[in-house]
């Protein structure tokens, strides 16, 4: 096993050649910040929703490096001042089930502070494994074993008060110098025929590098992306054209998707180092905005790089992560905004649940900008915001005043700042209520005796249709056991079904496929109402 302080090809081009050009002797040359300019302007409209997000955070693992004592477990997952504010915490699932115990302190005072807590394995236990050519793989014959030891980690975190959210079949199989590898077909099989006997969600593949090579199979196999609750990545050396994922925006209705492991830019350079500590905010803002990511989850929680020091304080790094995981929490959606209004200065907007907005402002240039911002359909008469600079972290601002939804964002040079309106500045459920009427159909795409696969379809009738429920009652038994892109329940033999959002709308006069289902008994045609 390894600490992965310092993992091969990890380090991103740049800090490479900053080494170089260190060792070389050169000198580095500081800006001096120009005037403060009015350039062109933020939009942000709160109605167009994109991503919900479920948060940010980062890893513990008790086995590598010490535990977080409880002052800084509170530090890591409290949102009062000087604290990160963290909703998310990932912990190894051991193989040597006496190191199991080790996690649920920390993991219980995070879950105790509202944090979703996930887990990831390195290596199935020793006796399920064997060599092969590539290195290590866990036998076939052990599959089911493995889904129960899974399943039994779930359980012995419950049993000792910690709620675990998901866990993943394998931490990074396509990098597996020293833990366990997987094929994208070992994958697929491991999710169509085991995860049924693990009791909570499931996330793959958790690629190191968001290689699609290894998504690509999930989406395209029914019943291995009717089986992965969650699709996970690592964005080690991903360039940020590779973050967005048109197969997933196609497929992966119902699916979530999240960033569960990195460091960026390095793991050799200090957390505190301005301005490159500004990376991690850019980064941040590429992940959410072009990768469309619900999570974003850092490696080591508490180590010199990362997000917190091993004093226990926060870090530059950490503050970056802060001004989203403090103000963008849980259940926040990710809005339409003008992503890159100058050169390298992002911008990505956020409506809270209760009528928030958050907006944050991640400034790299050399030179101080005064940003116009427009909230459209916002009531809000001022905003509040907080700044990291060289000067300082998390800073708060003085008060801005917002007329017509309009306000000046004033970013200093080098610098990332939040801003929040206050409750009810906008609608927070902006989404239209469905309308027009439509008729449903399933249809039997196929079947294998034990089960069957259906699809269902809709069509509009003289009126476009920006919603659609289906409700039917099963003639003979079936079961849905699982379903995609839809929002589903059934009750004895009675089914329930509604759109996502993205599949809400229906054209007059047209006919849209808008979700699967896997069921148990025989395979049936029917007629829908909707």
């Amino acid at each position: 096993m390894t600490s992965r302080d310092n993992r091969t090809g990890s380090a991103t081009k740049r800090s490479i050649s900053r080494r170089s050009l260190l060792a070389a002797g050169a000198i580095p040359v500081i800006a001096v910040a120009a005037p403060a300019t009015a350039q062109s302007g933020v939009t942000v409209n709160p109605a167009a929703s994109r991503q919900t997000i479920r948060g940010f955070g980062a890893m513990n693992h008790t086995v590598w490096i010490a535990d977080l004592t409880a002052a800084q477990r509170e530090t890591a997952f409290g949102n009062g001042a000087n604290q990160l504010g963290f909703t998310m915490l990932r912990i190894p699932v051991h193989e040597d089930r006496a190191n199991w115990s080790r996690e649920v302190a920390t993991a219980k005072r995070a879950s105790e502070l509202g944090a979703l807590v996930f887990a990831s394995p390195w290596n199935p236990p020793a006796s399920m494994t064997e060599t092969f050519s590539g290195g290590k793989r866990l036998r076939y014959d052990q599959y089911g074993a493995y889904a129960a030891h899974l399943n039994d980690f779930y359980e012995f975190m419950g049993d000792n008060g910690v709620d675990l959210h998901a866990v993943s079949v394998q931490n990074e199989p396509d990098y597996a110098h020293d833990w366990t590898a997987w094929t994208s077909a070992e994958i697929v099989r491991f999710l169509r025929e085991n995860t049924a006997a693990i009791g909570t969600k499931v996330i793959a593949p958790e690629s190191f590098q968001y290689r699609k090579v290894l998504s690509d199979p999930i989406l395209n196999d029914a019943q291995a992306l009717a089986n992965t609750d969650i699709l996970g990545a690592h964005l080690y050396g991903t360039q940020p054209a590779d973050f967005p994922y048109p197969l997933y925006q196609q497929k992966g209705a119902g699916k979530e998707l999240w960033m569960t492991e990195v460091y960026y830019p390095n793991s050799s350079d200090s957390a505190d180092l301005w301005p490159q500590a500004l990376d991690v905010g850019e980064h941040m803002h590429r992940a959410l905005v072009d990768g469309q990511f619900q999570a974003y989850v850092w490696w080591y929680l508490r180590r010199s790089y990362g997000p917190m020091r091993e004093d226990g304080q926060i870090s530059k790094r950490g503050a970056n992560m802060a001004h989203f995981a403090k103000f963008v929490r849980p259940g926040y959606v990710r809005v339409d905004a003008t992503a890159t209004p100058q050169s390298n200065v992002y911008t990505s907007a956020y409506r809270g649940p209760d009528g928030r907005v958050v907006v944050v402002a991640v400034n790299k240039s050399g030179s101080a900008v005064n940003l116009p911002v427009t909230i459209q359909g916002s009531t809000a008469t001022s905003v509040s915001s907080w700044r990291t600079s060289s000067a300082g972290n998390l800073v708060a601002q003085n008060p801005i005043a917002v007329s017509g939804g309009a306000f000046t964002a004033s970013l200093p040079a080098q610098s990332i700042t939040t801003f929040v309106t206050g409750e009810g500045s906008v609608d927070p459920d902006p989404d239209p209520e469905p309308g027009g009427s439509c008729q449903g159909r399933v249809e039997v795409v196929g079947d294998w005796g034990s089960g069957w696969q259906g699809k269902v379809s809709v069509t509009a009738g003289e009126e476009a249709v920006d919603g659609w429920n289906l409700n039917w009652t099963w003639p003979g038994g079936q079961q849905i056991t699982s379903a995609w892109n839809a929002d589903w329940s059934q009750t004895g033999s009675a089914v329930s079904a509604s759109d996502i959002g993205w599949n809400a709308r229906i054209e007059a006069g047209q006919t849209r496929e808008v979700f699967g289902f896997v069921a148990s008994g025989p395979a049936t045609a029917l007629d829908l109402s909707c």
